[in-house]
């Protein structure tokens, strides 16, 4: 059996210096970084799928920020509401008083000018701010919805009946407004007429106190119908943020188990190919300082 020598063996111990090198700074960059996927090359398949995590995450990461957006707005908007009902109910027990036959004018009177109070009152609240832009305006957030005619006392609506929707999770939206007529000029139950009916109600004749009180109460009811659009988003909203708070958990568990580097790998892997660079530079060494068969012809 005859044995062929590479009578070239420089080309190979370079090339072999180039890989332990490039496994060396492979190594470095792992250990230096904690990722095993630091470019495309390195694993095209798990650097694929970490683009597609980058972008789940940011995903995530806008709809929390809708998210945070819509939750202070719906609390605004609810307690704004409770505050509502709290005020339209005294103005029923004032109503349910001032039908007493017994009481006397400046009686019904100063019950009259209660009711005023929370007319306005409420009124305020039709017109909560929240950041700047109007509650109860339907998508006109800058024109504030209710105003009082100074000279007939006539409430009228500035705002419009449009609504606009907020994507939660991919696929998932929800309404994020309710028009504040709906809510305060509903014609199956106007809460802001009522109160302007019972105030009438008592600065003239006790023979119209039931039906005021009555028109309050219808009122009423139908404010909490609207009002329940508030508390099943507020609920909807509370488990969408759970969902992305946890997927989002899930997505950078994923993107490490896809690019974290095996740090005690990474290091052997380190000193192996320390060592072969310098055992390909040695014997590349001893190589160029070889004597040619010339020089002993010489």
């Amino acid at each position: 059996m005859s044995i062929r020598l590479n009578p070239n063996l420089l080309p190979d111990l370079l090339a072999g210096i180039e890989q332990s090198q490039q496994n060396e700074t492979t190594a470095s960059q792992e250990l230096a970084s904690g990722r095993s996927v630091n470019e495309p090359s390195d694993d095209p398949a798990a650097a694929a799928a970490i683009v597609f995590n980058h972008n789940q995450a940011s995903q995530d990461a806008q709809f929390l920020q809708n998210i945070s957006n819509l939750q202070g707005r719906f609390q605004v908007a609810d307690s704004t509401l409770s505050n509502v009902v709290t005020s339209v109910t005294q103005a029923i027990t004032i109503g349910t008083e001032g039908a007493n036959g017994t009481l006397s004018p400046s009686e019904r009177q100063a019950l009259a000018a209660q009711v005023q109070g929370i007319l306005t009152q409420v009124m305020g609240l039709a017109n909560t701010t929240y950041q700047g832009a109007y509650l109860f305006g339907g998508t006109s957030v800058t024109t504030q919805p209710f105003a009082v005619d100074a000279t007939t006392g006539a409430i009228t609506y500035n705002g419009n009946d449009q609504t606009t929707t907020v994507q939660l999770t991919d696929g998932n939206s929800i309404t994020a407004n309710v028009p504040g007529d709906q809510l305060f000029q509903n014609p199956g139950g106007s809460i802001l007429g009522a109160l302007q009916d019972l105030y009438t109600a008592l600065n003239t004749s006790s023979d119209n106190m039931g039906n005021a009180v009555t028109e309050l109460g219808s009122a009423l009811s139908q404010l909490d119908t609207q009002r329940v659009t508030y508390g099943n988003a507020l609920n909807q909203i509370n488990l969408s943020e759970s969902f992305l708070n946890q997927d989002q958990l899930n997505v950078a568990q994923q993107e490490n188990d896809l690019e974290g580097a095996d740090v005690t790998q990474a290091a052997t892997a380190f000193s192996q190919a320390q060592l072969a660079n310098q055992a390909a530079i040695s014997a590349t060494s001893q190589v160029l300082n070889q004597k040619n068969l010339l020089d002993y012809l010489a």
